[in-house]
């Protein structure tokens, strides 16, 4: 008799969690160093770090992928899969990865929690409120942003030029007529009418600055540092002269600190803040990467997208920020991608071949950075033997150090005991970590780096817009900063029809923000938008509640 696969939420809804505290316990942590969320969820306090100082960092793996597909690579499914694969052969890993953000849980790509029996759990809670973070962060914004008006109306004695504000307010939903807005309309007590908009909360500058401050003092300081216009003279405007940053602190102040959750296999999981890494730095907390390599061995760190956007921005920005080391890179590829790449999503050897292609691009971008990588193939149920075998042989061809077939989602971490073992072997070898730029360079010399080192280009294209930014972020002391690029995930370009492993390209710089908060220069590149929006068919449609108050339809 056939038997029916359960759906990733069946799955998750009859697994037999053990309590966080047990979780805890068994990765070191003290009781007083947890405050629960009910059973399952836990946020850590920052005072493990003091305790644990002295005790060496575990090994760091982080994970990426191949230039994304409409199919779904698999990426936080792997990290998953690559953990209980860990523990599978006697390590004793910490899985960190980004809150998920309302805007894609509802939209097309759907939930951040795994798939099938490689999951973190509880995966609905995970997928939709948590523990509040991303609401606090939310709150925090847009308080900025009220008070903001409010200076402007009660006599703006800091002389704040209202055509020069940039400061945008945030709400977690894919919310497209929100982009572009007029505030203060309906006369004086209404504030000042000018035009501004909303970014998705995950693109939001204070996300960011949670998701890289070391501690609370820290948080305290970067929020006091964000720009928020300037003056009629030129100036910069920070939330510390608008008495702002203390408030947002306080709102904050539970927000900082990583929330615990588990595999389905028991492992310890960090999963802390959201920024996306298409429109923001797209990593999870540092904080939570520092206390997960004082717990385990192996410290499997997620970073989104493609190796080109979120791990670019791990290796160049987070790993200066909190002073990290990587030992090694997990590339995901699958099969249909690679088709895809290739021209044919349909079709056989030649497709894969030719797809392959961007996966050396990727391979090679990671040994910019001097690391070595190990290829995951994520494998799907109509992938052959011979498909998997023509991937690996490819990925160790052009540099990889193995390459593996993950199979963790139908057989739990046994299906990646091979690719945990691969990766151990990866961390031990000899690397040579570093940035793909120095942060003395000029601003149009780092951006083109990181076009042309990681993206393959042939250089950039500023916008007279982002040439003015430029002049007056040199005239401030802002030049250097490391760079945060906005572009589409959907290719390495900065034009999503340019698939696979595009050449003699350049890159269009429209605009540059400055992130002053939080570090870094946000370059948005090409029709990039901070804020997205729902399709014809969202993932909410299919979202709702059964005769028994059960969750349906969410994945």
């Amino acid at each position: 008799m056939a038997t029916t696969t359960p759906s990733s939420l069946e799955i998750a809804q009859e697994a037999k969690l053990r309590p966080i505290s047990e979780i805890a316990a068994g990765a070191g942590l003290e009781p007083d160093e947890l405050d629960l969320y009910g059973t399952y969820k836990a946020k850590v306090s920052l005072s493990v770090l003091d305790r644990l100082a002295a005790k060496p960092d575990a090994k760091l793996v982080c994970v990426t992928a191949i230039t994304p597909t409409k199919f779904g690579e698999g990426k936080t499914t792997t990290s998953v899969s690559l953990t209980q694969g860990l523990g599978a052969i006697g390590r004793k890993p910490v899985l960190c990865l980004r809150e998920a953000s309302l805007g894609p849980v509802f939209g097309i790509k759907g939930g951040a929690a795994g798939a099938g029996y490689a999951q973190v759990v509880p995966m609905e809670d995970m997928n939709l409120h948590f523990t509040g973070d991303i609401h606090a962060i939310g709150a925090a914004n847009n308080l900025l942003a009220a008070l903001l008006e409010a200076h402007l109306l009660h006599g703006n004695e800091l002389g704040i030029d209202p055509l020069s504000i940039s400061w945008r307010r945030c709400v977690d939903i894919n919310d497209r007529a929100l982009r572009d807005t007029v505030v203060g309309l309906g006369g004086r007590a209404n504030g000042y009418p000018r035009q501004t908009g909303f970014d998705i909360t995950a693109a939001s500058e204070v996300m960011a600055i949670v998701a890289v401050s070391r501690d609370l003092q820290d948080l305290r300081a970067r929020l006091g540092a964000i720009t928020v216009g300037s003056t009629y003279e030129g100036e910069p405007v920070t939330a510390e002269q608008l008495k702002a940053a203390g408030a947002m602190t306080v709102l904050l102040k539970e927000t900082i600190k990583p929330n615990l959750v588990q595999t389905l296999e028991g492992q310890p999981a960090f999963v802390h803040c959201g920024p996306f890494a298409n429109i923001a730095h797209g990593n999870n907390s540092l904080v939570a990467d520092r206390i997960a390599l004082k717990l385990g061995d192996v410290v499997v760190t997620e970073s989104g997208f493609g190796a080109d956007m979120g791990m670019e921005k791990f290796m160049d920005i987070v790993c200066r920020v909190g002073g990290l080391t990587p030992s090694a890179v997990v590339l995901v590829a699958t099969v249909k991608a690679l088709k895809h790449h290739g021209g044919n999503p349909e079709g056989g050897a030649e497709a894969i071949a030719a797809g392959s292609a961007n996966m050396i691009r990727h391979l090679a971008t990671i040994r910019e950075f001097g690391l070595n990588a190990v290829v995951a193939v994520n494998r799907f149920p109509a992938d052959s033997d011979e498909e998997i075998e023509q991937i690996r042989e490819i990925a160790l061809a052009h540099g990889a150090v193995a390459a593996e077939a993950n199979e963790a989602v139908v057989k739990g971490g046994e299906g990646a005991a091979a690719l945990a073992e691969a990766v151990v072997k990866a961390t031990e070898q000899p690397s040579s970590f570093a940035p793909v730029y120095p942060l003395e360079d000029s601003i149009e010399r780092k951006i083109e780096a990181i076009v042309t080192r990681v993206y393959g280009g042939d250089g950039i294209l500023l916008q007279p817009a982002a040439r003015k930014k430029i002049e007056e972020f040199e005239r401030v002391g802002f030049d250097k900063l490391p760079i945060c690029m906005a572009k589409t995930h959907l290719s390495l370009s900065h034009d999503p029809t340019l698939a696979n492993a595009p050449t003699g390209f350049t890159v269009t710089v429209r605009d540059i923000r400055a992130y002053t908060g939080a570090g870094w220069l946000v370059a948005l590149c090409g029709d990039m938008q901070t804020m997205p929006g729902y399709g014809r068919t969202p993932a909410a449609h299919s979202v709702d509640i059964d005769e028994d108050g059960k969750t349906v339809g969410l994945f």
